[in-house]
């Protein structure tokens, strides 16, 4: 069982356990020795980070803990999670760190790693660099010690590789394109790499200070760029992250498409054109039952995982597939990139609708959601609100309830301390009870 490590790496409120300057040093001096094993050679690793004000803090922290182990350490400085992991594998780093809370708030912050080949780590290599953190490790002898040094042109290496994803017949040009950097790592990124493809670019959320990162913006609140594309007379809107790894669609009418329908849409795509590997789409156990019976229709399969994108990757690799993704906007297209990359999928989007000479209106809507709703219920580290008999007997007593209409699903959040209680079925009004009673009872478990 991993204590330290979440569904993405390890995460938390600035400052405070585990998210201080001195457990990233702990955990920078554990990653490096990890990865450093054998004493030979030149061991690097590429370290990224998104507009945080903790991220300064944190990137130096781990730096001090990597370079004790002999590692050297190439600061990319604000860039997107994909760019890490592209990196790591074309710099043939040893490991790669993405310092970010993705779509959380700016109080928290986060630590993710990707091994040689690019991809998040696996559970086990997770629990053995607890191990080491709490055992501690030896620093390396004084001629050994790492070096740090800065790479300037990272975001252009990484824009370069996003626009290579596209047919090279496919221009934006004529389309007006709103897009929402969240304030976040994609800030210049994505508005440099649309208007290099020719659209006419509006962009929000690319004013970052520090402290105001997904701050009533980005995927997780559209609503600032579903106004701005209907003021404007954009064509579409794309809408990223902190970290710019998912990414939400918004058509000419200001309406949000989540991951579950742009997933329907490239999967329906691919399949026309001989792209889409081993006839399945892979995507989370929160996908929409709908997107799942679209699926059925079209000859596809919907290959289901645990939360998370790292094990929707670790199944595409497994079972050969090259689309999956999250409904909450990770799309991983591993032909072009080792985990999700939110601007890749929303310009994937754009070349839909390019090609097909389709509004987004008729591109984002691919299928009828069945009802589905999700609530979080806010708990203490030191809680177990799953635990107790009283919330057990009323998620027995929903699925009874719902006997064979839908489906319920509860869970731990991996990234913050939340319990998600979620549903669907066709039945409105079952829905919000099933749900509602299940809630009560964890929030008074909780306290």
């Amino acid at each position: 069982m991993r204590k330290l490590f979440g569904t993405d790496g390890v995460r938390g409120t600035a400052n405070t356990h585990p998210m201080t300057a001195e457990m990233a040093l702990r955990i920078g001096a554990a990653v490096g020795r990890y990865f450093r094993r054998d004493a030979t050679g030149v061991h690097r690793v590429v370290i990224g980070k998104d507009t945080r004000l903790s991220g300064y803090m944190l990137e130096n922290a781990l730096t001090a803990g990597l370079t004790s182990t002999g590692m050297n350490v190439l600061l990319l400085g604000p860039v997107p999670t994909p760019a890490v992991g592209l990196m790591t594998r074309s710099m043939r780093a040893d490991l790669g760190v993405m310092i970010s809370a993705s779509h959380n708030p700016a109080e928290d912050n986060g630590i993710k790693f990707f091994g040689p080949d690019g991809y998040k780590l696996s559970d086990q290599a997770e629990i053995e660099i607890e191990r080491l953190i709490d055992e501690g490790v030896r620093p390396a002898q004084a001629q050994n010690i790492g070096r740090a040094r800065r790479v300037d042109d990272a975001r252009f290496r990484y824009g370069e590789r996003v626009k290579s994803s596209l047919p090279r017949d496919v221009s934006l040009d004529g389309l007006k394109v709103v897009v929402d950097c969240a304030n976040g790592a994609a800030h210049r990124t994505a508005p440099e790499v649309l208007w290099e493809l020719g659209a006419d670019v509006v962009p929000v959320g690319i004013a970052p200070n520090g402290k105001n990162i997904n701050l009533n913006c980005g995927s997780t609140k559209p609503q600032l760029a579903a106004e701005t594309v209907v003021a404007h007379g954009a064509d579409v809107g794309i809408c990223l992250d902190g970290d710019a790894d998912r990414v939400v669609v918004i058509d000419e009418s200001g309406q949000v498409a989540d991951g579950d329908q742009l997933m329907a849409l490239l999967a329906t795509a691919w399949k026309k054109s001989g792209q889409l590997k081993g006839d399945a789409l892979v995507a989370t156990v929160m996908s929409n039952l709908g997107l799942e019976r679209h699926l059925t229709a079209q000859g596809l399969r919907l290959e289901r995982t645990a939360v998370g994108d790292r094990y929707v990757v670790e199944r595409m690799r497994e079972g050969g597939f090259n689309l999956g993704g999250e409904q909450s906007g990770h799309i991983v297209m591993s032909d072009y990139a080792t985990t999700g990359d939110g601007l890749m999928a929303g310009l994937h989007f754009l070349a839909e609708m390019v090609l097909s000479g389709r509004k987004a209106s008729d591109l984002s809507k691919q299928f009828e959601t069945v009802p589905q709703l999700l609530k979080n219920v806010r708990y203490s580290s030191d809680q177990t609100p799953l635990e107790v008999q009283s919330v057990q007997a009323a998620i027995a007593d929903a699925e009874a309830r719902l006997n064979g209409q839908g489906r319920l699903l509860i869970r731990k959040s991996g990234t913050e301390p939340l319990i998600r209680v979620m549903a669907e079925c066709e039945d409105d009004g079952l829905l919000c009870q099933v749900v509602d009673s299940i809630v009560a009872e964890v929030e008074a478990a909780a306290g």
